[in-house]
């Protein structure tokens, strides 16, 4: 998904593609799976910045299982990776989205964590999804809601207050990215160190 950075009016959830609307001098916006090395290596990164260094929520890395088998999602200024989010199917058709993060230099913008949760669930749809979860940060809670999603557990994880939430795939188109193939090696800890 390219895209401008100001949404319009009428950009809606059931689209594989949000309408907005570019203005002049403002960056474009990709929104997709990691592909290259180097975007794996600014994926593993901005996550340390955010979740290590910024909300100490972890120490040098907040690497999990889960990043055994992940997907890694980007989005994209050009060649920049400014935000991240991973997926993950748990069981067939069962899927988790997590790390959901926004380079502090972009917050501004204010559509790009919107973006990165369109990108997971419209591509997990694609990839069979019944069932979309994640758990989120408190803060985040209304923006989830706003996109369709509903909580349905409150939780404390890391000694922080979470919401267990689930989204609601009727909204979500899926996208037509391609499912990465099982036994490419995701990126490994020396990504940390780029």
């Amino acid at each position: 998904m390219s895209v401008g950075a100001t949404p319009s009016t009428d950009a809606r959830l059931t689209e594989s593609e949000p309408r907005l609307v570019a203005t002049p001098g403002t960056p474009a916006f990709t929104c997709r799976v990691a592909r290259a090395a180097a975007e794996q290596a600014a994926y593993y990164g901005l996550r340390r910045a955010i979740f290590c260094d910024e909300q100490r929520l972890f120490t040098a890395s907040d690497r999990d299982d889960a990043d055994t088998h992940a997907v890694p999602i980007v989005c994209l200024a050009g060649a920049r990776v400014v935000g991240v989010v991973r997926i993950w199917e748990e069981a067939p058709g069962d899927w988790w989205g997590g790390r959901l993060g926004v380079d502090a230099d972009f917050r501004t913008v204010g559509a790009i964590g919107r973006w990165l949760i369109q990108t997971a669930v419209g591509t997990a749809r694609a990839w069979g999804a019944w069932r979309f979860r994640a758990t989120v940060q408190r803060p985040n809670v209304p923006l989830f809601r706003r996109l369709h999603w509903q909580t349905r557990q409150e939780l404390e994880i890391l000694g922080q207050p979470h919401h267990l939430m689930e989204a609601d795939l009727t909204r979500y188109t899926p996208t037509a990215e391609a499912r990465p193939v099982a036994s490419a090696a995701p990126c490994d800890e020396a990504c940390d160190a780029a």
